[in-house]
């Protein structure tokens, strides 16, 4: 499990419970991007919800922080009912301010150099179908529509899965 990972003047660790109201602001700018009409008010407690991420003793969540700051996170687990191979990424999220910067390549890249260490062979994830930018990074690094998962008419999202044993260096 990655605790701290330092890159240049890059740090990749694992975020710790006091940060969940950064990380949710930092998604909430993230995800406000993608929304034309503003990102949907559903009556999430976001910050509980990275709250309980943080604390799951079967998942992860890592930031990247830059000069002292939160600037990129990614959380991930098995979801319910998947095989033990298969991580689900939930989240993965670049401060606005800092993309086309590489952070969201090199916290991808942790990410999978992490499934591979625990063994993952799969990792799935769903993207808003709207979401061009993201639905385009997650191509560019082999990301590939689930074929066990057709998109329907009217879905919002596209899932998305990814060979982790497969995938090269660097990936």
């Amino acid at each position: 499990m990655i605790r701290t990972r330092v890159t240049g003047r890059r740090v990749t660790r694992t975020v710790l419970s006091v940060e969940a109201e950064t990380v949710a602001e930092l998604h909430a700018r993230a995800r406000a991007t993608y929304y034309p009409a503003g990102a949907p008010q559903d009556g999430t407690d976001w910050v509980a919800a990275w709250r309980g991420a943080i604390e799951r003793p079967d998942g992860q969540v890592l930031c990247t922080v830059h000069e002292g700051r939160i600037v990129a996170v990614a959380s991930f687990r098995t979801a319910e009912g998947a095989p033990a191979d298969t991580v689900k990424l939930f989240q993965l999220h670049v401060d606005p301010d800092h993309w086309r910067t590489g952070l969201g390549t090199a916290l991808h890249t942790e990410c999978v150099e992490q499934w591979r260490a625990d063994g993952r062979r799969t990792a799935t994830l769903d993207v808003h179908v709207d979401n061009e930018r993201a639905r385009d990074f997650y191509a560019r690094r082999g990301w590939l529509p689930d074929p066990e998962n057709p998109p329907v008419a009217g879905d919002h999202h596209l899932l998305l899965r990814y060979a982790v044993a497969t995938a090269s260096a660097g990936e």
